[in-house]
Parts: C-alpha cells; sequence; structure tokens
C-alpha cells in the first residue's frame, strides 16, 4: 500500500470513508480529546489559541486584553485543526499498469466536506472533554482555599490562566516578612498617592482589586463599582486601570438608553476579560439604569445573541466600572454600588510633584509588564495569609444581595489592618439623584399640606404657580416632581408615580395611599417620621 499525503508520526491516523462513517470517526475522536487545547463550554467546542499581534496598551484607560482567547470552533475551524494535529485519510484504488485488472490501494489525505464537519459539531454532548468554565487573566483562590496559579488548564474549577504576567510560585504560606513587605508595597507605595476622599475610598478600592482572586473563593455577586472625582486628573483611570491590566481589561463607551446598554453588555460578555469599565463618563452623568440594576445582581445573564434569533446565557464573573467626575446614581444603582471618591482639593492636580510618589508616574508605571507582577505578588501574598488564617469575615457587615462578597471582603481587609470599608455608603446614597428629589418633593409637599389627603389631580393643581399680577410664584419652590424631560407630570402620570412610590421611604418620608371616599379613585399623603413620631 502506498500513501499520498504521507501521516506523521506524532499524529494519530483517522481512516474515513462515507458520511456516515466519516461523522462517527471524527466524533468519537473529538470526544476521545485527540485535538489539544479543546474543550466544551455550554455544549459547545471551544479551542485555546494565543492571539498574535496582541497590542501592549500604553495607557491605564485602554483596553488590555488576555494573551489567548477560546474561540468557537467551526467547520472551517475543525478543518485546520484536523491537518494540524491528525492525518485524516481514506482509501483509494488505481490501476497498477501490469494489467486492467490489476489494482493496488493507497491512502490519500483528505478534507471531510464542511456538510460533514458541520454535522460532527452540531451535537450538544461531550461527555470525555473537559468543560471550560472561562479564562483567567490571574491566579484566582480556589472554592477549598488553595491558589490556581499553574498556567493552562485546571480540572479542579474549569478554568483556563492566561496569565497576563509570568508570575513566580506564590508560597501557600507566606512568612511574616513577605506579609509586612507586602502590606507596606500596597498600601504605602502603590496606593499612597492618590487623593482619596476619605479611608473608606482607599479600603473600597483595594476590595474591589481583590474581588477578582476571591470572586470564586465568595461565591457571591459583586456590586458595581464606581470611582469618581471632584476634579480632572485625580488618578480616576489609573485605579480602574489597576485591576484591568491585572486581570484583562475592555473599556466601552457608556450607553445612554436601556437598549443600546443591553447590547454592549451582551457583546462584551463574550469576550474573555475581567473587568469592564466605562471610562470618562460626562460630568454630572446620573447613573440610573434598570439594566445596569439587573445585571450586577444575577449570576448569569440572558439575552438573545446579537446577529441571531436565539437566547444565549453567559456565566458573568466580571467586575463592572464605571469612572468619571461628580457621578450620581439613581434607582437602586444606590444600593448595589460601591464607590471610590478621589478629591485632590486643588486647581491643577496633575501639577502635583510626582518625584515626591511612592511610584512616580503610576500611570505608566502600571503598563510595564514586570511591575503589574510586583503588584499582583504582594496581593497575592496577602490573600493567602488571610486564608492561611482560617480566611475570617466581617460577620456585621451587610449589602443586601452582595453580603458574602462585604463580609469575606471586610474581613480581609480587617486581617490586615485596613479600615472604613463601606463607610461611605451614606455618601453613596447622598449622590442617589433619585433619592435627592424624591425626599426634596416629599419634604415639600408635607410642608404645604400636612397630612391631608389629595388626588393626584389635586396635588397636580398645587403644582401650578400663583400668578400674582404679572409675576408667577412657585410654591413648590422647583421641587415638584417632574419627568424625565423636566416637564409636570399630567394628573395620570402623576398618580402612576405616586403609586409607584407608595411605601417607600426617602429619609424620614413616605408616601401613603388610600381609596377615595368615593371609591373611585386613590388619595396620596405624605406622613413624617422624625426619630420614631409621626407628624
Amino acid at each position: 500500500m502506498t500513501h499520498q499525503g504521507a501521516p506523521m508520526p506524532d499524529r494519530p491516523s483517522l481512516h474515513v470513508g462515507s458520511g456516515p462513517e466519516t461523522i462517527r470517526v471524527l466524533k468519537a475522536e473529538l470526544a476521545r480529546g485527540t485535538l489539544p487545547d479543546t474543550y466544551v463550554s455550554a455544549g459547545s467546542l471551544v479551542h485555546m489559541e494565543t492571539v498574535s499581534g496582541g497590542q501592549t496598551s500604553p495607557a491605564a484607560d485602554e483596553d488590555s486584553p488576555l494573551p489567548v482567547t477560546a474561540s468557537p470552533v467551526t467547520p472551517a475551524t475543525l478543518a485546520g485543526l484536523l491537518a494540524e494535529h491528525a492525518y485524516v485519510y481514506r482509501l483509494r484504488t488505481r490501476k497498477t499498469g501490469k494489467g486492467d485488472k490489476e489494482l493496488e490501494f493507497y491512502e490519500e489525505e483528505v478534507t471531510p466536506p464542511r456538510d460533514i464537519l458541520a454535522s460532527v459539531l452540531a451535537g450538544k454532548t461531550w461527555p470525555g472533554l473537559a468543560p471550560l468554565r472561562g479564562v483567567i487573566g490571574a491566579p484566582v483562590l480556589r472554592r477549598d482555599g488553595t491558589l490556581l496559579q499553574a498556567p493552562g488548564y485546571d480540572p479542579a474549577t474549569g478554568l483556563y490562566l492566561a496569565s497576563k504576567v509570568a508570575l513566580p510560585t506564590v508560597p501557600d504560606r507566606p512568612t511574616a516578612e513577605q506579609v509586612a513587605a507586602a502590606r507596606d508595597f500596597i498600601l504605602n507605595r502603590f496606593l499612597s498617592d492618590f487623593p482619596w476622599s476619605s479611608p473608606a475610598d482607599r479600603a473600597n478600592y483595594l476590595a474591589l482589586l481583590v474581588t477578582p482572586i476571591l470572586q470564586h473563593f465568595t461565591r457571591s455577586l459583586t456590586p458595581f463599582a464606581l470611582i469618581d472625582a471632584t476634579m480632572p486628573a485625580s488618578g480616576k483611570s489609573i485605579l480602574t486601570g489597576g485591576p484591568g491590566m491585572l486581570y484583562g481589561q475592555r473599556v466601552i463607551p457608556w450607553a445612554y438608553t436601556e437598549e443600546e446598554l443591553r447590547k454592549s453588555i451582551t457583546a462584551v460578555l463574550a469576550e474573555q476579560v475581567g473587568v469592564v469599565v466605562w471610562d470618562n463618563l460626562a460630568e454630572g452623568t446620573v447613573i440610573d439604569s434598570a439594566t445596569l440594576a439587573l445585571l450586577v445582581t444575577v449570576g448569569v445573564w440572558s439575552d438573545r445573541q446579537l446577529g441571531a434569533s436565539r437566547n444565549i446565557a453567559t456565566v458573568n464573573d466580571r467586575l463592572w466600572m464605571a469612572t468619571g467626575n461628580n457621578l450620581q446614581v439613581g434607582g437602586d444603582m444606590a444600593s448595589r454600588t460601591v464607590r471610590v471618591h478621589l478629591d485632590p482639593n486643588m486647581p491643577r492636580p496633575e501639577q502635583r510633584d510626582q518625584s515626591r510618589f511612592g511610584i512616580p508616574h503610576l500611570d505608566q508605571w502600571i503598563t510595564v509588564p514586570a511591575n503589574q507582577l510586583t503588584v499582583l505578588w504582594h496581593l497575592l501574598v496577602m490573600v493567602l495569609d488571610w486564608t492561611g488564617n482560617g480566611a475570617p469575615r466581617a460577620d456585621t457587615v451587610s449589602m443586601r444581595q452582595f453580603t458574602p462578597w462585604a463580609q469575606a471582603l471586610g474581613g480581609f481587609l480587617a486581617h490586615h489592618g485596613i479600615e472604613g470599608f463601606l463607610a461611605n455608603a451614606a455618601d453613596v446614597r447622598g449622590i442617589d439623584e433619585d433619592e435627592t428629589r424624591w425626599h426634596a418633593f416629599m419634604a415639600c409637599w408635607h410642608h404645604l399640606h400636612g397630612n391631608q389627603r389629595m388626588t393626584a389631580a389635586e396635588l397636580r393643581n398645587s403644582g401650578e404657580p400663583d400668578r400674582i399680577g404679572f409675576n408667577e410664584h412657585d410654591r413648590w419652590d422647583g421641587q415638584f416632581i417632574t419627568t424625565h424631560t423636566g416637564r409636570l407630570p399630567n394628573a395620570l402620570s402623576l398618580g402612576r408615580l405616586l403609586t409607584g412610590q407608595t411605601g417607600r421611604w426617602r429619609g424620614d418620608y413616605v408616601i401613603r395611599s388610600g381609596k377615595h371616599e368615593r371609591g373611585n379613585r386613590n388619595v396620596f399623603w405624605v406622613e413624617h417620621h422624625d426619630g420614631g413620631s409621626q407628624a
């Protein structure tokens, strides 16, 4: 027997024939793990491959992708992988030349037809292949408290570590000297020169910085991270670039409609990055989004695939961040946000003397892989010292759906003597635009009408300015609730707004509702409770 396209000794030989036979042979070989670096994710095959020509971000506020990606295996991809890693052949016959009836068999290397390859990939069941749960850019703590730090696939977690920096092995039990050096570097060098508004802002940031390392260990949802400042050039982008450079970062523009925001979230969840940043929002932007509020409270994000009619479900294991100057939050976002606020308290923060900083020109320093390694090493030492001492938690800390995260990170910070974690929660409520305007409206309503029960139409009429001669006098002093366009709502819209706010406390005020004495409409009033007494 002769060969046409001879097999290589280090590649398996796959003999194929008819269409059904070829499907069976290839399906069995794939399930056996013949192709290296091939895994199953959500029922579909993916192949890990290095991204050629990847760009090293020159700034902390730009994309910082991971060096490998999990690419879906398509018929074209499968054809290429088979050609590289297997010898696929079929037997052919030909005349020997010794006579018309004398034939010989020979092997011919082939690429199976596209429809055959598509049929092979059509199934969702691959019991012999290892599942890929995600791609990470830095070591993480497994659920048993051990550190996943060997590059490549980890069978215990199903995660693939594609380190952005080549990290030396971190000891399971760091020495006291290593722990002290790690605390000193992180607190007194790396984070020392940011103009933190309060100790809470530094503590909150450090909690966010180690969150991707602890996310699998804590098994918890992660709140939204808001990093804002009073002035430009205060260091916001460097703070988001810290975790972004370590874990892989995608910077996307802020979408000002719910539909566009949803689309951008679905698209970025298909990428292998640990941090997603909406960078440099317009000054004073109010982050009040039902889509975003849902995002940070679900472990799996479901949405219609872009450009297709089918739905997809993706594990939501990202750290979501936004930066800007004097940002506000609204709606449900106030209770789902951790704030890091910078206040340089000077007219030109960029003119601060860099030579006196713990790390001069930190924005450029953090882009160097060796420096990223230094930061990551010290963070991991602090994490392993915490887990080595039983991973104590701060049981007194709570944060709605994020309480497991808050208690774990609060315990980590307390273990290292870092105070102030989440102590600025009241400040977050203070920048809650929704809370502020409803509180002002209800306070003014109670001042003008006391406990008087009013229909929406009666309340709306009281919002009209009084005419005194040629002048108008607004008894509400501009505090009457308005629509998103800034106009007074009509009576029907106002009734819907008030119904939606009934029973929801705004500071010491709460709206109550009941039936009109005629029974055909609702009436509303405001109660004021000051120190436990009703007014």
